[in-house]
């Protein structure tokens, strides 16, 4: 058990890894010069004698992928090549966007079934329905083939406007029949919102996208337009991505000259980002939820919001990289994500923690560093410099060298094995089983309103809880949780997503959540202007 648990965390912070801090421009970089250069040239020279005269016929490209992978990782831990056959699924993420049908699903049993149907989509619009199977997609059968998740997302994406002929299996009619529709643009969304009560707003932003800044000024639009004065900013897990979208997002909390960021970079040159007039939500109590796997572009938000006395830090140190990478093309669909400047919260503080080059699996260690140390129980165990210590305009001591220390720390007591048991709770593995569930008869299901799900009691939960445990022997898992409540939130939780929106499922989940439940505490005990 122990063993599993070790692996997972390191699993979870290499998921970390992923996350990055893009510049506001990406640096497309060209070498002319006169003057040899001897390095280049010898790999240039080296590629071409194995592709010309190696006994063996040999993929140069790959071969040279394999050397831009072994350089990259002698760099620092945030640089990183991407090949080919990531480079899409990656740029989509952060373009905000996909081309396909609108769906999510799950193969079972060899077959595709919806889990959602995605809002304002393709699918939706066409009228079909979770619990739907896709027996085939123009002609190509998608049963019956053991096909992965990723073979059947090629078929499903592709060009705007594309047409797709689909021959659908709908289980509750039992009927079987054909539907064509057009691919089109589908919101891959980073920002959830929702009022958790009259005066009070919940945001969650989970990366740092293209479109995140446009998805967040709505989010709070509607939670203004709806009354809401003070907000709780949730960062936690968010991995990171584009610096200008942290940067307008800042900006909403800011005062007109406030900074917001300093990048330096490997020149020395400095530029400092400021507020601007008009930020939208300047007044009001905010409480930011920060956690070890909040990094990069999160840590900028939240350094930018502490360092000026604007909000409240709540949860645990964030993970602690301060640097800043470009994304560059190869010129043969691949591409290198290479770190070119280095960023500093507005008191001056580096919140990068140390690093060795070409150490990148250590690097990523940290989360069991910090559970080994005692840091997670206990605030007094996390390393701070007293040489790094900066001070914020409101009197605040802020530290530098490895993450961002929240104001109000969060202790977390769990044993490897809560760990692993709330992995396994929050994981996609709970999603599936509610769904295997659901699928059985969602007509019992389909006049409960989102207000019922949200504020009800878990329906038959004795049912349920049989269903789970005997679920999970099925799968081999090994969870022993004594508190129910947590169990039959989560099982709320993803009947919320399946029958509406990710929204319900947070709203659900944070009856159960301590960081939530914190912020509330601390909003209601502040003083009011």
């Amino acid at each position: 058990m122990r063993s599993s648990t070790l692996y997972l965390w390191i699993v979870v912070l290499l998921s970390v890894a992923l996350g990055f801090l893009l510049g506001s421009n990406p640096v497309f970089v060209n070498q002319y010069s006169p003057v040899p250069i001897k390095g280049g040239q010898r790999l240039h020279q080296l590629v071409r004698y194995i592709d010309r005269n190696y006994v063996d016929k040999i993929d140069t490209d790959s071969l040279v992928d394999l050397v831009i992978e072994d350089v990259i990782d002698r760099l620092d831990p945030h640089s990183a090549f991407i090949p080919e056959d990531e480079l899409r699924f990656v740029n989509e993420n952060m373009q905000g966007e996909f081309v396909g049908i609108g769906v999510s699903f799950f193969m079972m049993d060899d077959s595709l079934k919806i889990v959602r149907v995605i809002e304002n989509g393709p699918s939706e619009k066409v009228g079909i329905q979770a619990g739907d199977r896709i027996l085939s997609a123009n002609q190509d059968t998608l049963y019956g083939k053991n096909l992965s998740s990723g073979a059947i997302v090629e078929k499903l994406r592709g060009k705007p406007d594309t047409e797709v002929a689909l021959d659908l299996f709908r289980p509750k009619t039992n009927r079987r029949f054909p539907l064509k529709l057009k691919r089109a643009a589908v919101p891959i969304v980073s920002v959830y919102h929702y009022a958790i009560n009259s005066d009070t707003g919940y945001i969650k932003i989970n990366r740092f996208a293209q479109t995140t800044s446009t998805e967040f000024e709505t989010a709070l639009h509607e939670l203004k337009r709806q009354g809401v004065t003070q907000l709780i900013l949730d960062l936690r897990d968010n991995p990171g991505g584009y610096m200008f979208a942290a940067e307008k997002i800042a900006d909403h909390f800011l005062a007109a000259g406030q900074s917001i960021v300093k990048i330096r970079s490997n020149q020395g040159k400095e530029e400092v980002t400021l507020a601007k007039e008009g930020g939208s939500f300047e007044d009001g109590q905010v409480y930011v939820l920060i956690n070890g796997q909040s990094a990069s572009a999160s840590e900028v938000v939240a350094g930018a919001l502490q360092d000026n006395d604007r909000a409240w830090l709540l949860g645990q140190r964030s993970f602690g990289k301060g640097l800043v990478q470009q994304q560059m093309p190869l010129g043969s669909g691949s591409a290198i994500r290479l770190t070119t400047a280095r960023y500093y919260t507005p008191t001056g503080r580096s919140i990068q923690r140390p690093y060795t080059k070409g150490e990148g699996e250590r690097y990523y260690q940290e989360a069991q560093d910090r559970f080994n140390s005692g840091e997670l129980a206990d605030k007094s165990k996390i390393p701070l410099n007293d040489s790094l210590a900066f001070t914020t305009p409101g009197g605040r001591t802020v530290y530098g060298g490895g993450g961002i220390v929240p104001d109000i720390y969060l202790e977390n007591t769990n044993t490897l094995d809560d760990e692993w048991n709330n992995y396994i709770l929050s994981s996609n593995l709970m999603n599936h089983f509610v769904f295997t569930v659901l699928d059985k008869d969602r007509t019992q299901w389909e006049k409960i309103s989102r207000e019922e799900l949200i504020t009800q009691p878990l329906p038959n939960p004795s049912q349920w809880m049989k269903d789970l445990k005997s679920y999970l022997r099925e799968q081999s898992v090994p969870v022993q949780v004594q508190d129910t409540t947590q169990i039959y939130t989560v099982i709320r939780a993803y009947l919320g997503l399946q029958l509406f929106d990710e929204a319900t499922r947070f709203e659900i989940l944070h009856q159960n959540d301590a960081y939530v439940q914190q912020a509330l505490e601390a909003l209601k005990n502040s003083p009011k202007d």
